[in-house]
């Protein structure tokens, strides 16, 4: 498998325009350890392995354990993740698999009552952002590394 093409280069209006997405969940209040968290499990639902790799690396770089990193796929199995990062799992996997049942009711109520309506949209954009990257990063068959 080689690279296609970097997006960056072919177009680099619509990657400085991801890039401003990027900007604005900076200035969001969701923590840099749970964005991650979002990045590397819709990644790994997209099958995009250069975000799974990159976003793995900045979790470890953040404090994040070995442990929970191997665990994420299994995280309703799994203790090591607070009420908090579930309700995040859950929409960033109803959300990445919009098309089976949404962002349903349940998972969106304990959002709110967890974060607040301002917060929950930036989950939401968060969520959504990453699943834009992973679908250019699955496109061009970006490789783990480069």
């Amino acid at each position: 498998m080689t690279t296609r093409f970097l997006m960056n280069q072919v177009d680099p209006a619509a990657y400085s325009a991801m890039l401003g997405l990027e900007k604005y969940l900076s200035g969001t209040g969701i923590s840099p350890l749970h964005h991650e968290l979002i990045k590397v499990r819709a990644s790994q639902l997209n099958g995009c392995a250069f975000c799974v790799n990159k976003h793995s690396s900045d979790a470890l770089k953040l404090g994040e354990t070995t442990q929970r990193l191997l665990l994420l796929p299994v995280w309703r199995e799994s203790p090591q993740f607070s009420e908090e990062e579930r309700i995040i799992l859950a929409m960033t996997e109803e959300i990445t698999f919009i098309s089976q049942h949404g962002l349903t009711d349940e998972t969106y109520d304990k959002a709110v009552a967890a974060f607040g309506i301002p917060r929950t949209a930036e989950l939401i954009m968060a969520i959504n952002i990453i699943n834009a990257w992973n679908r250019i990063g699955v496109s061009t068959r970006r490789i783990p590394g480069q």
